[in-house]
């Protein structure tokens, strides 16, 4: 696919998905968040690509939502019916709502690698992939506070589940910054690298790292672990009975179990 506010690229089973607007600090503007879903239907059905990672061109991740696009509601939502026009304001929430619900929809790993500014909507972003790895340049904030916003696509719905109810209260009321040593002892990174070569390498490592497990059962790691953050221990042991009766007894399998017995690495199909 060809993309104008992404650069997308496939190299050993790991897709690269960088935003790419340095010039605005990868402002998330209006293609960049039809082009944001684009890219996750492109990896969810891309049997090639098994892991993607999300970084950010320039010098900063992203700068968050682009104030040009909040500007532009005005005009899209206009009606001389306030209700309606109330109601179209709706469906643009749901539907920016809904980019960043594609990266939970998608059955593949993504990995958001940060590094400078991730503000306002990047924490949206990077709260809806899977694993978040950061460089010591980075700092976070829920910045909408400071522009008379409640934050909703996203971060007050997924931070909670991440940081815990505590840390995400205090940084959605305060928006202060937080840097990386400090996000990665709130976790909300896994681990936070010295620099952005540093990082960028390690996700490289990481990204092979998870291509070459069993797809299958890597991509039901994703489903349960995103079902059960919804719901009671005992939905989600149904639910990963059934995904196991359906999907366990699978070529995955017996190719694991063979590798194993012959003591080579494992080869699984796309």
């Amino acid at each position: 696919m060809e993309f104008k506010t992404l650069k997308v690229a496939l190299a050993g089973q790991v897709a690269s998905i960088e935003l790419n607007r340095p010039e605005r600090a990868n402002a998330m503007e209006l293609a960049m968040w039809l082009e944001l879903r684009d890219a996750m239907r492109w990896l969810d059905e891309t049997p090639e690509a098994r892991v993607g990672v999300l970084s950010g061109a320039g010098k900063h991740f992203t700068s968050g939502i682009d104030l040009a696009l909040l500007a532009g509601m005005q005009a899209q939502i206009r009606d001389d019916c306030d209700g309606r026009s109330r109601e179209k304001l709706r469906r643009v929430i749901l539907d920016m709502q809904d980019t960043l619900s594609s990266i939970e929809r998608c059955r593949k790993p993504v990995i958001a690698a940060i590094h400078g500014a991730c503000v306002g909507g990047g924490i949206d972003l990077i709260t809806a992939c899977d694993l978040r790895y950061c460089s010591a340049d980075a700092y976070f904030s829920v910045k909408e506070i400071d522009v008379g916003l409640t934050a909703d696509v996203g971060t007050l719905q997924r931070l909670p589940h991440i940081v815990g109810e505590g840390a995400a209260r205090e940084l959605a009321y305060t928006g202060r910054k937080v840097g990386g040593a400090e996000a990665k002892e709130l976790r909300l990174v896994n681990h936070c690298y010295a620099d952005r070569e540093a990082l960028m390498a390690a996700m490289r490592d990481l990204g092979a790292t998870l291509a070459a497990k069993p797809p299958l059962a890597l991509r039901g790691c994703k489903e349960m672990i995103t079902y059960a953050r919804d719901h009671t221990v005992a939905d989600g042991l149904n639910y990963v009975a059934t995904w196991n009766a359906a999907m366990l007894l699978s070529t995955d399998l017996e190719e694991a179990l063979a590798a194993g017995k012959e003591k080579r690495a494992a080869k699984f199909r796309d």
